[in-house]
């Protein structure tokens, strides 16, 4: 009943951040597995505890979500999928929407066991100095002291939850702005919260990106402070702005003086720390010519990304180069398909059309995703290795169908679009 005490001390805050945690929770009616604490169908979340969160129960094989406290670090999470009474189909996201299976199915009577890497990190950098967050991010589930699974589908089953300290692993931490954002409301999407998916559970993804950063401003707002508490020998930092850079204006500012001084001081304290940097182009935004030609927005700016890589021997992902291909394989309606655009009343609320040509929806954060797993193989990370096989053939000019394409939407939705659009 290890599960239990560390529970219990949890709830009378004397759950230590050193305290190596070992969760097992039996989610299934019946005869729970032994050692597993059971969970009964009406279990609802406290602060200190365990249970179902955000207004859901496990009933009329609707998504539902589970919570349970831990300190901030990385952990190991292992589910046995399936029912003994139906077939399923379960989609398992974290956090706020990070994609960690897709669309499992199960049999009536059959079990699969999954396992994969949840980070969790708090707003505190010391007894004095927290992040500076936004208003927008208050109440998202990546800035708490609790671990969320959302359990989605058709008919998702979830028999047993295991969760692990799991600090050993090597983390790959995202410093980024809206475009690589784990988005907490549909129908928006960052490519850094479908990334998980396409590793095995031998890695982290630490998505530490806001909507509307620079790369500036994500040092002023004490992102990258926190960031680097955390990071370690060993880990890689992908660094991907611009976006909003080529937005600030005044003396100094430009491509190649304040934008490539603010990217230099990230890939220098990475360096610091004994991790590996990686820099990535921006991605372009949907703007064709009349010839259906990609039209740069970014001037400059991915010209001064290539050039800092060379000159400080960076690796380099050329995401600017590759979304040029993926568009343009799209077409000019087709893209449409992969950002926000949607007709007024698709989603609850909507009153006027979304028409959004930086921000992605599932399928285009999904497929960004996959360019920068491409960009990954072909720079010979080490970290290489730790990709799923499934996912290590891709090819922007022949992107996944958009018709074939399918993860179940998180029940939340927001009109607003991010900041920095």
């Amino acid at each position: 009943m290890k599960s239990v005490l560390i529970i219990f001390l949890g709830v009378f805050g004397l759950l230590s951040p050193a305290m190596a945690i070992d969760y097992k929770f039996y989610l299934a009616e019946g005869k729970k597995t032994k050692g597993f604490t059971s969970v009964a169908p009406h279990k609802i979340y406290i602060e200190g505890s365990y249970g179902y969160d955000l207004g859901t129960l496990p009933k009329d094989g609707k998504p539902f979500f589970f919570s349970v406290d831990v300190p901030e670090g990385n952990y190991l999470v292992k589910v046995v999928l399936g029912s003994k009474d139906s077939p399923g189909n379960t989609t398992v996201k974290a956090e706020s929407r990070r994609l960690m299976l897709k669309n499992i199915p199960t049999e009536k009577g059959e079990f699969v066991t999954h396992e994969f890497v949840v980070n969790i990190r708090n707003t505190k950098i010391s007894e004095n100095e927290s992040v500076k967050i936004k208003p927008r991010e208050i109440g998202k589930l990546i800035w708490d002291n609790k671990l969320t699974l959302e359990f989605n589908g058709d008919n998702p089953s979830v028999q047993s939850i295991e969760i692990k300290s799991a600090d050993n692993l090597v983390t790959l931490f995202l410093a980024g702005n809206s475009t690589v954002v784990d988005e907490a409301n549909e129908p928006w999407c960052g490519w850094g919260q479908a990334f998980p998916l396409f590793f095995s559970s031998k890695v982290a993804i630490a998505n530490y990106a806001e909507s509307g950063e620079a790369a500036n401003t994500f040092v002023s707002s004490k992102r990258f402070e926190k960031l680097l508490t955390k990071i370690k020998k060993g880990d890689y930092l992908f660094i991907e702005f611009g976006h909003n850079d080529q937005k600030q204006k005044g003396e100094g500012k430009g491509p190649y003086t304040s934008y490539t001084s603010d990217l230099k001081y990230l890939v220098d304290e990475a360096r610091a720390k004994g991790a590996i940097p990686v820099l990535v182009t921006s991605m372009h935004r949907r703007s064709f010519d009349e010839n259906g030609k990609v039209i740069n927005t970014h001037g400059e700016y991915p010209n001064a990304v290539r050039l800092l890589a060379k000159e400080e021997n960076v690796p380099l992902i050329d995401l600017n180069n590759m979304s040029k291909t993926l568009y343009e394989a799209w077409g000019v309606e087709g893209s449409k398909k992969a950002f926000v655009h949607y007709a007024a009343g698709t989603f609850p609320d909507q009153e006027k059309a979304l028409e959004d040509n930086t921000h992605f929806n599932p399928y285009g954060g999904y497929e960004i995703a996959r360019c920068i797993i491409k960009g990954i193989i072909e720079s010979n990370l080490l970290i290489e290795k730790y990709i799923k096989k499934e996912y290590r053939d891709y090819d922007p000019a022949y992107p996944d169908v958009f018709e074939t394409f399918y993860i179940p939407l998180t029940p939340f939705y927001s009109t607003v679009k991010p900041d920095g659009n």
